[in-house]
């Protein structure tokens, strides 16, 4: 039996086995090597997809004879290939194993992991051989992630892609969700009224509940009307708890419900924050509020303590 090439030995064949080009003694070679060597056959996959993209190219037709908008309508088309193509890794973390998907676009998914296989599953169903299997190229979020976690980083910077939001409401509802600050809290209700439709409080919920991105969109910092700690991603309501206790947001250890008495508060568009018992804010409903568990996370977004309850004087106890 042929002894199996080596990584150097089938580099050279890679792109000619996707576009079916190759040789038989090439083909089986590659064949081979990829059975037992991850990495290539992750090379493999990818080039195979830009293979098919670009085969689909080539058999739609160019507008006209002109050349330059020949060429146009060409770098469109191979922006858009690119734009397509989704890369991700299963990675292990403190809340267990998580999914990763980015485009040139940005970051378009991160998924909590029951079963990796339901998880590729379910990405595949989404994406279809436009989404290729690559630890390493998403290495460098995944660690940011971790920082995150870890409390080392109190933002994560992605760039986004929202392209499996699934309608213009939901985007909207992200979009303000994306806002919440570090530390902070806001209800179903406060969201809704915050994208003009305060009458959609269910329908904010179902949008936040289908979150592709959560963690960088902090669905996990919104709440019920009463501080339920209602809804995330499916049932994951401990570890929505445990986000926020890493953000400072005070839950105890067996309560699924946020205190707002031992939160200080904060009503857009005021420049002051407040402690809980100031003026009538004991009688405003939690949708017109903002609740943060420190005062340091309160000035960090630029507000100032309360020059009549005075929180900098009179701080909630620890």
């Amino acid at each position: 039996m042929n002894a199996i090439p080596t990584c150097r030995e089938v580099e050279p064949d890679l792109v000619a086995v996707a576009a079916g080009e190759a040789g038989a003694a090439a083909t089986q070679g590659v064949e081979r090597h990829v059975a037992i060597c991850r990495s290539c056959r992750d090379e493999l996959g990818r080039y195979r997809v830009l293979e098919g993209m670009v085969s689909d190219l080539r058999r739609a037709p160019m507008p006209g004879a002109d050349p330059t908008l020949a060429r146009a309508e060409l770098e469109s088309r191979l922006a858009d290939i690119r734009s397509r193509m989704i890369t991700y890794g299963i990675y292990s973390s403190p809340l267990g194993r998580i999914l990763i998907a980015r485009s040139e676009l940005g970051v378009s998914m991160v998924r909590y992991v029951d079963s990796d296989a339901a998880a590729r599953a379910h990405l595949k169903r989404l994406a279809g051989d436009e989404a290729v299997e690559d630890e390493a190229a998403v290495e460098p979020v995944y660690r940011e992630l971790l920082d995150y976690l870890s409390a080392r980083e109190t933002r994560l910077s992605w760039s986004l892609d929202l392209r499996w939001a699934g309608s213009d409401f939901q985007r909207r509802v992200l979009a303000v969700t994306a806002q919440l600050p570090y530390g902070a809290v806001a209800s179903y209700g406060g969201i809704a009224k915050r994208i003009g439709a305060p009458g959609s409080v269910r329908a904010v919920a179902q949008a936040l509940r289908h979150n592709p991105l959560p963690i960088v969109i902090p669905c996990h910092r919104v709440i019920g009307s009463t501080g339920a700690l209602t809804g995330y991603a499916g049932t994951r309501i401990g570890l929505k708890k445990r986000l926020l206790s890493l953000e400072g947001v005070p839950v105890g250890t067996h309560a699924s419900r946020i205190d707002r008495n031992s939160m200080y508060v904060w009503i857009s568009p005021d420049k002051e924050y407040c402690v809980p018992s100031c003026g009538s804010l004991p009688e405003m409903p939690l949708a017109q509020l903002t609740l943060f568990g420190s005062r340091e996370h309160a000035e960090a977004v630029g507000l100032s303590p309360c020059s009549s309850c005075r929180p900098d004087l009179h701080p909630l106890p620890a």
